[in-house]
């Protein structure tokens, strides 16, 4: 399993008490927090203010992680934005935690082993025009979309159906 969260823009309905701003990538917004499997089906989702911590998002995933997997996940594989207290919660659930640390002498971005799976979930499901802003007014109804979105790619990925490309409709039209 892999944890990780993304930054979104909050689009301007949504009331400013339940947004922040990411002080490290300059995002006014929410904060999306994901679990992901080596598959890259999602096992839990979170949204926090952009302000929040990735501990608080990493403890709440992992709680949501134990609750629903019954002890058949046995290791999270994080990035360095999370600390010890994420360490020390899955410890303390069973789950093993590992850092997974960036070569220092890497520049610009770099996919690194067994992390990139969920760098691909967010990938795929900012393809859904909902979740390319945050519209909803409440922390607890953003969740649902992105359970949704998930949703849609699990039943193209069952059926094998694959939308044309836009070369590919053109012609099909013409």
């Amino acid at each position: 399993m892999v944890l990780d969260t993304q930054s979104v823009h909050a689009a301007a309905g949504v009331p400013a008490t339940t947004t922040g701003r990411d002080p490290a990538k300059r995002v006014p917004g929410r904060k999306r927090g994901l679990a992901v499997d080596v598959l890259g089906l999602v096992i839990g989702v979170v949204v926090l203010p952009a302000s929040a911590h990735d501990n608080a998002a990493g403890i709440a995933l992992l709680d949501q992680v134990a609750e629903h997997a019954d002890g058949t996940v046995e290791k999270a594989l994080v990035d360095q934005g999370f600390k010890n207290q994420v360490v020390a919660h899955g410890a303390h659930l069973g789950i093993d935690v590992e850092i997974v640390e960036r070569n220092p002498q890497d520049k610009g971005f770099v996919p690194q082993s067994k992390r990139w799976r969920v760098e691909q979930v967010y990938g795929i499901l900012i393809l859904h025009r909902r979740l390319v802003r945050d519209y909803e007014h409440r922390p607890a109804s953003s969740a649902p979309c992105v359970y949704w979105a998930m949703t849609h790619v699990m039943t193209r990925r069952l059926t094998h159906a694959n939308t044309p490309t836009w070369p590919e409709a053109q012609a099909v039209v013409a």
